[in-house]
């Protein structure tokens, strides 16, 4: 989600300008450039490592027979969602930080918070439903065929973009956000060369508790269940000295645990910023614009994260990923090799 941008309407005088010539021009803080040139490459490179990295996991899911289950689909659903973090966010968001000035208009900075917000809570849905997948899978694990369905999968996957969508060029474009507030905003906040998602009081606290503080507390439940069942069948296991889908039993959880990952990084990464979202309202908006600006990019590294956590503890995501990388996917039947040593993926 976009934040506060380091400008403020007032303080004038002889403070550089993001528009010099245009009236109601909000006031431009110029970096030095041994500061400036090491932001940029940065930036520029968490840019390149989210683009290729979630780009390598989209590949991954549709290239390779063996990964195409309803758990990886919605893996590859939060990996577009990523992906687009870094394609389209990221870099407008690079330029309004290290110059302090938005340059690309009014409409595109509706756009812009439009898809932030859009992004933010396609993530956050498709992870809930991952922590769904992940109950069946290990809870119920004899009605998981039937109930986590391709269709059902295609569902969730519909509403995990769809909702967020609504939501998120609703709330910008009918400015909701600001309801209320609309004189507020505009005497105090608004100016030429800004791009902020300025939230009331209502409009903060109602969007950070359901966008965020309840999904987070269901997913924690969810997975805390799943763990406990978890720890219950490998007990069993052990007691009855029973080896049949042991392995199978083993990489359901193992891919569990992995998951359970990516989203403690997500609701690790992206608590700061909601925490400085419901606060601000109520401390008369005097938390920093720097401030703000450094806990939005904190959330943005999420989507950076979740590839190199999939290559960190998917053995079968680094011998897709050197496939790729290699070239050999345009080798004859390079669709049907075996990711797996030993069982098929589930």
């Amino acid at each position: 989600m976009a934040g506060k941008n380091q400008t403020y309407p007032d303080n004038r005088g002889a403070v550089p300008l993001c528009y010099e010539s245009v009236n109601g021009s909000c006031p431009k803080f110029i970096y030095p450039v041994v500061i400036r040139v090491p932001l940029y490459i940065f930036f520029g490179t968490t840019v390149l490592l989210t683009v290729i990295g979630n780009l390598l996991v989209v590949i991954t899911v549709v290239h390779f027979k063996q990964l195409r289950s309803p758990t990886n689909y919605l893996i590859m659903s939060l990996a577009m969602a990523d992906l687009l973090v870094g394609a389209f966010l990221m870099p407008p968001s690079i330029v309004r930080s290290v110059e302090t000035c938005w340059y690309l208009g009014n409409f595109y900075c509706k756009v812009h918070s439009s898809i932030d917000v859009m992004l933010c809570n396609a993530s956050i849905l498709n992870l809930s439903f991952i922590a769904v997948d992940r109950y069946y899978a290990i809870c119920h694990p004899l009605r998981y065929q039937t109930t986590i369905t391709p269709s059902v999968t295609m569902a969730m996957i519909f509403i995990s973009w769809s909702v967020p969508g609504l939501v998120g060029f609703g709330m910008i474009f009918l400015e909701l956000n600001i309801l209320g507030y609309e004189e507020f905003y505009y005497n105090n906040f608004y100016c030429e060369g800004a791009c902020i998602l300025f939230q009331g009081g209502l409009s903060g606290a109602l969007s950070s508790v359901l966008s965020f503080y309840i999904p987070g507390v269901i997913m924690l439940s969810i997975y805390a269940k799943i763990y406990s069942i978890a720890q219950k069948q490998a007990r069993s296991i052990q007691d009855k000295h029973n080896t049949n889908g042991t392995s199978a039993s083993k990489m359901e959880r193992k891919a569990t645990r992995t998951l359970a990952i990516i989203m403690g990084v997500f609701l690790s990464l992206w608590l700061p910023f909601f925490i400085c979202n419901i606060i601000d309202p109520f401390i008369g908006y005097s938390i920093p614009p720097l401030v703000f600006d450094m806990v939005v990019w904190i959330g943005y590294f999420n989507s950076t994260c979740n590839p190199i956590v999939y290559a960190l503890f998917y053995s079968w995501f680094r011998k897709a990923f050197k496939i790729i990388l290699f070239g050999q996917i345009f080798g004859q039947n390079s669709s049907s090799v075996n990711l797996f040593r030993e069982c098929p993926c589930k």
